[in-house]
């Protein structure tokens, strides 16, 4: 099985790079042709995406996708440093998203078949 990890940096609104990320990994899971698992890093303003309620005004919704994937099995983890380099620390995430340090991220290029960032 060949795993694919997908680091983004970029805030959940405002560019298309964490709805394309999410985008590519939905498709990754839903192909039947050769076996894939996973994995989803979230780094810089990315980690704003594991914020639950967002209300975007139209368009795409982050946290469905994000639910979208998780139920796929893609494991969704989110910098802790990011986290509190933003004062969100204390705040409640979207279930089933996991806070992870540098060593994490680590450990998942190292096992990585393939590593995108967007």
């Amino acid at each position: 099985m060949q795993h694919v990890l997908i680091i983004v940096n970029d805030a959940p609104y405002g560019s298309e790079k964490l709805f394309n990320a999410l985008r590519l990994a939905i498709q990754l899971n839903e192909q039947d042709y050769s076996p894939v698992r996973v994995s989803l890093f979230l780094l810089s303003d990315a980690v704003t995406a594991v914020l639950p309620n967002q209300k975007p005004a139209e368009g795409y919704n982050i946290q469905q996708m994000l639910e979208i994937v998780m139920a796929q099995k893609t494991q969704v983890k989110f910098c802790g440093s990011c986290m509190h380099a933003r004062g969100l620390t204390e705040l409640e995430v979207i279930a089933g998203c996991e806070m992870a340090t540098m060593d994490d991220l680590v450990q998942w290029v190292l096992v990585a078949d393939k590593t995108i960032t967007f």
